[in-house]
């Protein structure tokens, strides 16, 4: 048996069950595929040889024929001939007795012909048909490896990628999105502390502002001083 055949001419569930344990289901297709295609060939040439069977066996029940007619009538034309006295009547009968003798064979053949001939167009047409469904058959399994080929692809696809994301741990990459949105809070706000110290004034700015305060009042007492002096003021 084929393997095509082990494969589809078990039942649904042993089909099943065979199907699981395959390790490439495509491959052992495409050879039952193959498997197939050979018996068609095979079919195909039985074909042929009966078909070439069922012609010859045709032309030779029309020959027996031709020859059963042909001694009927020669049989006829010699007792036609001894009834009008151009042949010897008891010879005539005597050939004419051939001749009948003759006809039967032939006419034997012709039945033998003739049923030799209805069996085998009888296979002949069964063989096409077979070949036919046979056929049909192919080109079924061949689309419906097709299909199979890219059910399976995108069958192998989706599971890397269901692996792929099985693999992602989605409560870790959220954890370390937090731990990343915390750490750009707090360099934002080590960049804004440091941007408010640059803007305050420096310890000896303050100094110099006090100096420069403390110079300009003991400037106003020497001035007051001066008028005193001058008897501009009192």
């Amino acid at each position: 048996m084929s393997v095509l055949a082990r494969l589809f001419k078990i039942g649904q569930a042993e089909a099943n069950s065979v199907v699981d344990n395959l390790e490439d289901p495509i491959k052992l297709t495409e050879q039952g595929i193959r498997d197939l295609k050979r018996d068609l060939q095979a079919a195909i040439q039985s074909l042929g040889e009966i078909r070439a069977l069922v012609i010859s066996l045709d032309r030779q029940k029309s020959e027996a024929q031709g020859e059963a007619q042909s001694a009927e009538k020669k049989a006829m034309a010699l007792l036609a001939g001894a009834e009008k006295g151009d042949i010897d009547k008891a010879q005539a009968e005597q050939l004419a007795m051939k001749m009948l003798d003759k006809k039967k064979t032939a006419d034997a053949s012709v039945a033998r012909y003739t049923a030799d001939y209805s069996t085998q167009k009888a296979m002949a047409e069964k063989l096409q048909a077979q070949v036919d469904g046979l056929e049909q058959k192919i080109r079924t399994f061949e689309n419906e490896l097709v299909t199979l080929k890219a059910r399976s692809k995108t069958a192998d696809s989706m599971k890397k990628i269901n692996k792929q994301l099985a693999g992602v741990d989605p409560s870790g990459t959220l954890a370390m999105l937090d731990r990343m949105k915390q750490k750009v809070n707090e360099d934002e706000a080590t960049a804004q502390a440091y941007g408010e110290i640059a803007d305050r004034p420096s310890s000896t700015d303050e100094v110099d502002k006090l100096l420069a305060s403390k110079s300009s009042s003991e400037s106003n007492e020497e001035l007051i001083a001066l008028k005193k002096k001058m008897g501009l003021i009192q």
